[in-house]
């Protein structure tokens, strides 16, 4: 008998061979460059051994993208790249925060790169619930920056919709919501979904328009960092429906 893979299985392949492809891109992307591009800025000027690190941060998802959709490969692909951003989490993300705490900068800093870490780490397989929740408080500091930066987020919603500001507080209350959801496990599926549907949205309604024409250095790295986000983001929300390990 012919076994017909099921929806949550197909979605998860889905998500993973998206998520790889992004990450192979990117480590392209950082070849190309150089240098640090925007997924994982800001870097000290002065920081030991800076260019190294730099080629580090194109290799590893790289190497990370290419391995994931291997069956041989996949597990050890994934570890690779939820290693790494946890480091990188931990040694720039979190000290960022210890120097400057009441600024939303490196808290949107901390929630971008946790997103990464959290779609790795569900790959990987070990403690995927952990790694849900990661997810969820990433969130939160997404949806206060909406706050923060309230001006500039309703800038950015396309000129041909209305109530710009309305839906500027709307999307920072959806963020903060799906978060709070998703740590305390109620909805907590459709809180990812949604959340990811979210800054798919956002990354077709605003990125992609500015980026047809002709985006200076930041928006490029805005748009890649959206892009990315989003293709982190479906990975989580496909966790919920089955086992997300590559290895299945």
């Amino acid at each position: 008998m012919i076994r017909t893979p099921s929806l949550a299985r197909v979605a998860i392949r889905m998500a993973r061979v998206i998520f790889a492809v992004v990450m192979a891109a990117l480590g392209i992307l950082g070849l190309l460059k150089g240098d640090f591009i925007g997924l994982w800025q800001p870097v000290p000027k002065d920081l030991p051994a800076r260019e190294w690190i730099a080629y580090l941060c194109a290799l590893i998802p790289l190497v990370s993208g290419l391995g994931l959709p291997w069956k041989r490969t996949a597990r050890g692909a994934a570890g690779l790249a939820a290693g790494w951003f946890v480091l990188w989490l931990l040694a720039f993300r979190v000290p960022a925060i210890v120097h400057a705490p009441l600024t939303q900068d490196p808290w949107s800093g901390l929630g971008e790169t946790a997103v990464y870490a959290a779609a790795a780490w569900v790959l990987y397989g070990w403690r995927v619930r952990l790694a849900q929740a990661l997810y969820g408080l990433a969130m939160i500091p997404f949806g206060i920056g909406h706050f923060a930066y309230i001006d500039e987020t309703a800038q950015l919603v396309p000129a041909w919709l209305t109530a710009h500001l309305a839906i500027a507080y709307f999307t920072g209350i959806a963020f903060i919501a799906a978060g709070i959801a998703i740590v305390a496990g109620v909805l907590a599926r459709w809180a990812a979904i949604l959340s990811t549907i979210q800054m798919g949205l956002f990354t077709a309604l605003v990125w992609v328009p500015i980026v047809l024409a002709g985006p200076d250095a930041f928006q490029w790295s805005e748009f890649v960092v959206s892009v990315t986000l989003t293709a982190a983001g479906a990975v989580v929300a496909a966790s919920y429906r089955g086992k997300a390990a590559v290895t299945r």
